[in-house]
């Protein structure tokens, strides 16, 4: 039976309101392990409700309504049902009772056998709770009780990621937590466990007598956050916890204290400062150390740490400006307390401009060189082998003309300093990667082209530039002599590159049904009149090269701005694209470049050797192609080539695949680069790396491993074996690598295992070593 009345929908409207909130504001407790803003969308008092129940009724003269029987409630896209429900107007209580159900709008689902609303609506009782997310998280407890001003308590209470936590086949996977308590302040914005535990394949692993942790309700709140635990021999067991503190609403500092069990207490802290425009962030940490001995000679010393600073702010539009510092006691600090891996970091103010059609950047930098030497010495060389770049700026705006084309503006201004030569010998040919003292290096370039549609549907495109360089090289006090070649003269240089190009291409499109094909044959004339190719007289941003069919089309290869391809050259080649309609594909794309007229840029010397036996020194170049597709699902297979046309032989070789099919992944990789003494590859190279991943008869584990080989000398370079447990929310597992004579860390072995939580939005890491 159904009853509809006026005074009655509106009271049960506020019933609808307050039994909402009491559910959805009883369970933020748990709310760290699920989906963010879960408990954000609640419903508006006065909206419409609906409601069926066997016997629904008014008791006018106590203010009393009742349901028996099933209740329904729909209001605001929650669906409540109960067996009996009971709301005293007068006084606020609201009771039901048997059975409780309720789903949100999310589709996240409450159950209670009986909820209690007293105190005008401000406090709730609810018994036997459980609440299942739409991603399958479960929190149940025995009791909640609610109280919007004060604090909710749930009385053992537990957390799975996973629901009942028991796969098909009956295994048990996941994880739970489980607390005798578990209380949230509203006032403190803290969570208290009493007696938490986890709980990891049903097997109890960890107890603590009690826990707070910041109310993850809150963005912004006081507490201890997920500690973390490794292990590393130089300093031993590690326990990391992390403190949170809120000091206004912009204000936050992370303290994260860790106690080490050879090397004593280590102190880390963080300050982050947000404003209406931007940021900063100030980072200090160090710590007396008990074992100085553990270490190398950089590490081994008594007091050691780090303070690290950097902000990103915005001014005013397309503007923003910046930040970055760190200073510590050695290079190798980082790596040794795993606060980073990097080889080096970088100090630098900077400010960048960003529109539509225009880009800016300007920066000043000094960079830093980390990790272990063997010295303190060698460490200090190293450092004052690195530049810095006073300034490094570089500004491109382009202006489109419609039908007449696009106008391309682009200027760069390098300044770089250096304390000392930086120089090396690598199978008796010398290196040099950069020089002492002081460079500063502008260039700009003016060009213009149009692309034109010709008859036959052949693409032209003609380009007009001008380029102009000044350089001026200041050489240092000779302290540090380099390796080979000495140093350039102090000299001032003045070039003006005028640059014409035109490009040619011709797309012809095929289709065979779902099938299509595009064959596009490629032509380019490109004339830089100069004779200067080193245009930035030392060379310190353009070392890296190598001809592919990534840059065969391009009318400057170099890498940076201190090189510059000079000459006549003509590029030819084509471009061949298929897709078919069982989802294969194919692109290959392939080409050579011929030095017609003028000085061949890459056949002129610099101490980086770059160009050297590139392919580009002599008139005609090495042909390159470049393959990649899919024959078939699951398949994908790349390869290069290099081939030298006067030989022919293979120059440089490399080709790759990965084939995936259900559970099961192999792939391989092949590189060849033959001996050349001009560079310094004293023999052939034949590396070829092999890797599988295979499922293992036992649930959720997986093998995973590698081997790389170096054929031509018959050794090994690098072996490594995985074993992973993973059933989605529970991951364990451990490697071991060898390392052969050439690795950069020759001769070694080393171990690792990890283990992480995982929850639906969430994954927590609690130790990897």
């Amino acid at each position: 039976m159904m009853r509809r009345d006026r005074g009655l929908g509106m009271c049960l409207r506020q019933f609808g309101v307050a039994l909402v909130l009491a559910l959805v504001a009883a369970s933020p407790a748990a709310a760290q392990f699920l989906p963010e803003g879960f408990f954000a969308t609640l419903p508006e008092p006065g909206a419409p409700a609906k409601v069926e129940a066997n016997v629904l009724s008014y008791d006018k003269s106590s203010d009393v309504i009742s349901a028996q029987g099933r209740v329904l409630m729909q209001y605001e896209g929650y669906s409540i049902a109960c067996d009996d429900l009971r709301y005293e107007q007068q006084t606020g209580n609201l009771n039901c009772i048997g059975n409780v159900q309720l789903v949100d709008p999310a589709g996240t689902k409450y159950t209670a056998e009986t909820i209690e609303v007293t105190g005008g609506m401000k406090q709730a009782f609810l018994q036997s709770l459980t609440l299942t997310t739409t991603d399958g998280a479960r929190i149940t407890a025995s009791d909640v009780r609610y109280s919007s001003t004060l604090e909710t308590v749930l009385n053992q209470a537990t957390y799975t990621p996973c629901g009942e936590c028991i796969d098909a086949k009956g295994n048990r996977v996941g994880w739970k937590v489980k607390a005798a308590k578990l209380i949230q302040n509203a006032e403190t914005r803290t969570i208290y466990f009493e007696q938490p535990s986890l709980e990891v394949l049903g097997i109890p692993v960890a107890w603590l007598p009690w826990l707070s942790l910041p109310d993850p309700s809150a963005k912004q709140s006081n507490g201890f956050m997920l500690p973390r635990v490794n292990y590393k021999q130089v300093y031993g067991g590690r326990i990391t916890a992390p403190y949170f503190i809120n000091i206004g609403e912009d204000t936050e500092i992370l303290l994260a204290p860790s106690l080490m069990s050879r090397q004593g207490f280590l102190m880390a802290a963080e300050w982050q400062q947000q404003f209406d425009y931007g940021s900063f962030t100030v980072k200090a940490s160090g710590l007396y150390q008990l074992d100085p001995g553990a270490f190398s000679e950089l590490g081994n010393r008594e007091w050691r740490g780090a303070i690290q600073s950097s902000g990103r702010f915005q001014p005013i539009a397309d503007w923003t400006v910046g930040w970055s510092y760190s200073a510590f006691t050695d290079a190798a600090y980082f790596d040794d307390y795993d606060f980073s891996t990097a080889d080096w970091v970088t100090n630098e103010v900077y400010a960048t401009h960003l529109s539509t059609d225009f880009y800016a950047d300007l920066r000043v930098q000094e960079f830093l060189k980390l990790g272990q030497y063997g010295t303190i010495a060698a460490a200090d060389l190293a450092q004052s082998q690195q530049a810095a770049t006073l300034p490094n700026a570089r500004g491109n705006g382009y202006f489109d003309f419609g039908d007449w084309g696009q106008v391309r503006a682009n200027g760069n201004l390098l300044g770089v300093y250096r304390a000392e030569n930086s120089s090396a010998l690598y199978g008796g040919i010398p290196y040099v990667f950069g020089y002492e003292g002081a460079k500063t290096h502008a260039s700009g370039e003016l060009s213009w082209q149009n692309q034109i549609i010709a008859p036959g549907g052949v693409v032209v495109t003609p380009y007009l530039g001008l380029r102009a360089d000044i350089t001026n090289y200041d050489s240092g006090d000779l302290g540090n002599p380099v390796v080979g070649d000495p140093e350039p003269a102090e000299q001032f240089l003045f070039a003006a590159t005028p640059i014409a190009a035109v490009d040619f291409r011709w797309p012809l499109f095929a289709a065979n049904g779902l099938d299509t094909h595009l064959l596009e044959p490629i032509a380019q004339l490109v004339y830089r009149g100069s004779d200067t190719s080193l245009v930035g007289i030392t060379n310190d941003n353009a070392h890296s090269f190598v001809l592919d069919d990534t840059n065969i089309f391009s009318y400057d290869r170099f890498t940076g701005t201190d090189r510059q391809e000079t000459g006549l050259r003509a590029n030819v080649g084509a471009r061949y694209l298929a897709n078919f309609s069982g989802g294969q594909w194919l692109e290959i794309v392939g080409g050579q470049s011929f030095h017609l007229a003028g000085v061949n840029a890459f056949a002129v010397d610099d101490p980086v050797n770059t160009g050297v036996s590139s392919g580009l020194e002599d008139t005609a170049s090495y042909v390159v192609l470049g393959a990649r597709g899919s024959p078939y699902a699951g398949l994908t297979l790349g390869a290069k080539l290099q081939v030298d046309p006067d030989g022919p032989r293979v120059a440089r070789a490399g080709l790759g695949g990965n084939y995936a099919f259900g559970p099961y992944s192999v792939g391989s990789d092949y590189v060849y680069l033959p001996a050349d003494a001009a560079t310094g590859v004293l023999a052939d190279q034949h590396e070829v790396t092999l890797r599988g991943s295979t499922p293992l008869p036992l649930d959720y584990w997986r093998a995973i491993g590698s081997v790389s080989w170096d054929i031509a000398a018959s050794e090994w370079l690098e072996a490594r074996g995985e074993l992973i447990y993973d059933d989605g929310y529970f991951l364990a597992g451990g490697f071991a690598q060898a390392n052969g004579a050439t690795h950069e860390t020759p001769n070694s072995v080393t171990f690792g295992v990890q283990f992480k939580l995982k929850a639906p939005g969430a994954q927590f890491d609690i130790l990897n070593y």
